[in-house]
């Protein structure tokens, strides 16, 4: 007896369809499961066997063979439960075969329990892509399913809730997701700048790396705000597009961290690694290779504290998905392509003790072990840094509680995002797929950054004295565009090619 059944396999970011053919015929005892199975698959049969015997169903007898196509892609991961099961029982005409293609995913506990799992959304949008309009879910994850639309997403508690439904015996709603509702929910509170003190030029450069997408590096002692300035970013970001969420939840699917009965990503994502982390961890990675902290700040933002005390070969690792926007990663199984455009935000200390150029503290270190210091940070890393910031110590007069307290979170944000506007509808205008100034290429600074003869000249002297490499040049000519977007400017010009300058800190040397 043979029945076919439909499910998906998730291969990066993106899923394809696999068919469970389940044959149940004669002979002795025995469940062999063909396609590429990983270990989690082939432990499948016992926990599929045991959960139809506890959902009060007959366990197939004899040998039943299970074949999961196509045979040349790797499966992995327990989703495959649930499908499994529903192939068994209809193989053995336990219930009858369907006339209408169902697709199903989902973990079963011994009991029968159907848990929730990963990757369902890239399974989703596989699902209607190749034409099946009904889809069978765990409970759990029923809302994060039901974003995409042209599906019929059918949510289960157990295996025997899943076999009634099939039978036509139970009824279950379909469960819908109104994205407008969803997009519309209050933003998690990431707190205020109106509550760091002080601090109004490191507050200008976050509006400058904002509003064009920059990337920024704040150097300051200990206890200056840098922590909190960066933890605030994200409450001056521009909300995500429609787009950007389905993208940043089929990442966070994939990976496992969306909540229980959360429908879709609406906030951009903040990650904060801890310096110990690996390369693998930071880039992606393992053995079937998964998102990596860069690629889960996708759309959002990479925050890395004490920039200096990550390993050296984790921060080169970096170089690719700044430059690139996507990881590629390479096993022998194949290679996996996971997006990463994200604004990394990164703090370190001027020195090992902290205190160079403070002006309150004595500095203990010489010049070479500040030199050395900084050395952990490569020149091709720090030139794919747009913006380098002084953070300061903070005066007293800007701690006074009944002393104003400069710039809010909403002011910066509707400055960054008329920026913003402007230059999508300048890309927009020419037919390019271009969010923002930092994701432009050589070609389009040569056609978007004209700058008057006296910023020329100001970049001709500052190539000289400050021996910047070409990629530096770059990054000084998209910010000091930003400048003039911030100003509505349509040229750029000196003043703001000399505040794009003065982000250049590192390169000036001690």
């Amino acid at each position: 007896m043979f029945a076919k059944v439909s499910s998906g396999s998730v291969v990066g970011v993106h899923a394809i369809p696999v068919e469970i053919e389940v044959n149940a015929g004669g002979g002795d005892v025995n469940v062999v499961i063909v396609g590429l199975p990983d270990a989690a698959v082939r432990e499948s049969k016992d926990r599929v066997w045991t959960a139809i015997s506890n959902s009060g169903y007959p366990v197939p007898k004899g040998r039943t063979t299970i074949n999961l196509a196509p045979a040349d892609v790797r499966k992995e991961g327990p989703s495959f439960d649930l499908p499994i099961a529903i192939g068994a029982l209809i193989a053995q005409r336990a219930i009858r075969e369907q006339d209408e293609p169902v697709a199903l995913i989902g973990e079963l506990a011994l009991s029968g329990e159907v848990r929730r799992v990963r990757g369902v959304l890239p399974v989703a949008l596989a699902m209607r892509d190749a034409g099946i309009r009904r889809f069978i879910v765990p409970n759990d994850n029923a809302e994060e399913a039901a974003v995409v639309e042209g599906i019929s997403v059918y949510p289960v508690a157990t295996l025997a809730e899943a076999a009634e439904f099939l039978q036509g015996n139970h009824d279950i709603a379909p469960v819908s997701a109104d994205l407008g509702v969803l997009r519309s929910a209050a933003p998690e509170d990431c707190g205020d700048y109106l509550d760091v003190r002080g601090q109004e030029s490191a507050k200008r450069a976050i509006e400058v790396a904002v509003a064009g997408g920059h990337n920024i590096l704040m150097i300051g002692p200990p206890g200056t705000g840098k922590t909190m300035l960066a933890r605030r970013l994200a409450s001056i970001l521009p909300a995500m597009t429609l787009e950007e969420a389905l993208e940043t939840t089929r990442i966070h699917s994939i990976a496992g961290t969306i909540a229980s009965h959360q429908a879709l990503v609406v906030d951009r994502p903040f990650r904060a690694p801890h310096h110990t982390i690996s390369d693998a961890g930071l880039l992606g990675g393992g053995t079937h290779p998964m998102p990596g902290e860069v690629s889960l700040a996708h759309n959002g933002v990479l925050f890395l504290d004490e920039l200096p005390e990550f390993h050296r070969n984790v921060l080169e690792v970096m170089r690719q998905p700044l430059e690139d926007g996507f990881v590629t990663i390479s096993r022998a199984s194949g290679s996996v392509t996971f997006p990463s455009r994200f604004i990394l935000v990164a703090a370190m200390n001027p020195c090992p003790c902290g205190y160079y150029g403070d002006p309150r503290r004595k500095c203990n270190c010489t010049s070479v072990r500040i030199q050395q210091y900084r050395n952990k940070i490569s020149g091709p890393l720090l030139d794919r840094i747009d913006i380098h910031v002084n953070v300061s110590a903070v005066a007293y007069a800007d701690m006074r509680r009944d002393m104003p307290n400069g710039r809010t979170s909403a002011d910066m944000r509707g400055k960054a995002q008329g920026a913003r506007t402007r230059q999508q509808e300048r890309f927009r205008a020419a037919g390019l797929q271009i969010s923002c100034n930092a994701a432009m290429g050589a070609r389009e600074i040569t056609r978007f950054c004209k700058l008057t003869d006296g910023a020329h000249a100001l970049m001709e002297n500052a190539m000289s004295d400050l021996s910047l490499s070409a990629r530096a040049y770059s990054r000084i000519v998209k910010v000091a565009r930003t400048i003039a977007d911030l100003d509505g400017a349509d040229t750029i010009g000196e003043m703001h090619v000399l505040e794009a300058i003065q982000y250049r800190q590192l390169d000036r040397g001690l």
